[in-house]
């Protein structure tokens, strides 16, 4: 977005219109956009009130209400943290008796408008002009938050604040960036600033490897209803422990696990498996979940585990193992068949095959649905029929 629909889509006009068409269908969106264009209303100004009533709607899931009366450009809502997840952040600070914090990456302004609903006072940094915009206006609710268009790293020596939070950006016109000194700004700079501040968390993508996590940080993976993030870095007085953990969310619960990364035994197939959550995964906490469950490892190198009696754990799904078949096509679809399967969950780990190349070849008919796992056992590929606990 350039600065000058930034403008237009935080004018009060735009802002009227686009409240007025709240909750149109998308597939209305055409004839809404005509109406108002004939009611006189300016192309441009229908153009930015239409994107942004589309926008507000998608962000509902992510932001919550709080989404209704926010501005948004494409790019930003889909780095914008979850406002669950920005609560957490806010918790860190609030926790580690903060008065005033920078957010150095403010994008549209969702962890820093959760860090002032806390008390806080905020200093947000924007390096984009036009997202800028859009944030001063997300902010606006808030007297103690401020907008700063500029390089947060060049200009937070200059400010009193003894807080940090960063969301450095992981994408640009090509694609992911994955190498953490290609973040922007880049993860080292921003670590660097732990012993300068009372407290500092950092958002980084959840594929971070576990060696660009500092000594002495805390390195926290976190799930939101089966799906992974973000992984947490936090120094100082908002960090909780040392090492690493995982945090899992589902509906209004939070469970963590902590522990060492040391990896679970293998052993042979039990009567169950589980598939533990992706935080606990990525945290390389397998191992601390194993011996909590009393589980093992199906392969030294697979995260699934397995056991001779299912545990109830908010860290894994279980599945009752129904039969152990081999990883061949024919004897897969002449299995499913014979149980009249119409509808397969294909779950896969540590074998190349793909669900969607599987699913075709296995041609199935029949009202009946089952899940199906490909993995290895004992170092030999596999197929497990499991259903669920």
């Amino acid at each position: 977005m350039d600065p000058e629909t930034a403008r237009l889509t935080v004018s009060p006009a735009c802002l009227a219109l686009a409240d007025s068409i709240r909750g149109f269908a998308p597939r209305d969106a055409l004839a809404v956009a005509g109406r108002l264009r004939r009611d006189g209303h300016d192309p441009a100004l229908v153009t930015a009130a239409m994107s942004l009533a589309e926008l507000r709607r998608e962000a509902l899931p992510r932001l919550g209400p709080a989404a209704d009366g926010m501005a948004f450009h494409r790019a930003g809502l889909e780095q914008a943290s979850r406002a669950i997840v920005s609560a957490l952040h806010a918790e860190r600070f609030a926790a580690a008796d903060c008065t005033a914090v920078a957010d150095l990456t403010a994008g549209l302004g969702a962890d820093a408008m959760a860090l002032a609903a806390r008390g806080l006072a905020v200093l947000a940094f924007e390096a984009d002009e036009a997202t800028a915009t859009l944030a001063a206006h997300n902010l606006a609710p808030w007297p103690g938050a401020r907008i700063v268009h500029g390089d947060s790293l060049a200009l937070l020596a200059a400010e009193k604040v003894d807080g940090v939070f960063a969301d450095p950006a992981r994408r640009n016109a090509r694609g992911r960036r994955h190498d953490p000194a290609d973040y922007s700004p880049p993860l080292d700079r921003v670590l660097d600033l732990a012993s300068r501040y009372r407290a500092l968390g950092v958002k980084a993508g959840p594929g971070l490897p576990h060696e660009a996590v500092p000594a002495g940080f805390e390195a926290q993976w976190v799930s939101v209803d089966g799906d992974v993030v973000e992984v947490g870095l936090w120094a100082g007085a908002a960090a909780q422990r040392e090492g690493h953990s995982a945090l899992v969310i589902r509906g209004d619960e939070r469970h963590e696990i902590a522990g060492p990364t040391d990896r679970a035994p293998a052993g042979a197939l039990g009567a169950y498996l589980m598939e533990p959550d992706g935080a606990v995964i990525r945290a390389g906490v397998v191992g601390v979940l194993a011996e909590q469950v009393g589980a093992h490892l199906v392969d030294p190198q697979i995260a699934y585990l397995t056991a001779d009696a299912p545990a109830a754990t908010p860290f894994a799904r279980a599945y009752r193992v129904l039969e152990r078949l081999p990883l061949d096509v024919k004897v897969l679809a002449r299995e499913l068949r014979a149980r009249g399967v119409g509808t397969v969950d294909i779950k896969k780990r540590g074998v190349d095959l793909t669900p969607e190349q599987l699913r075709p070849r296995l041609k199935l008919k029949g009202k009946e649905r089952a899940t199906l796992v490909l993995t290895r056992l004992e170092g030999q590929h596999a197929a497990l029929l499991v259903e669920p606990v």
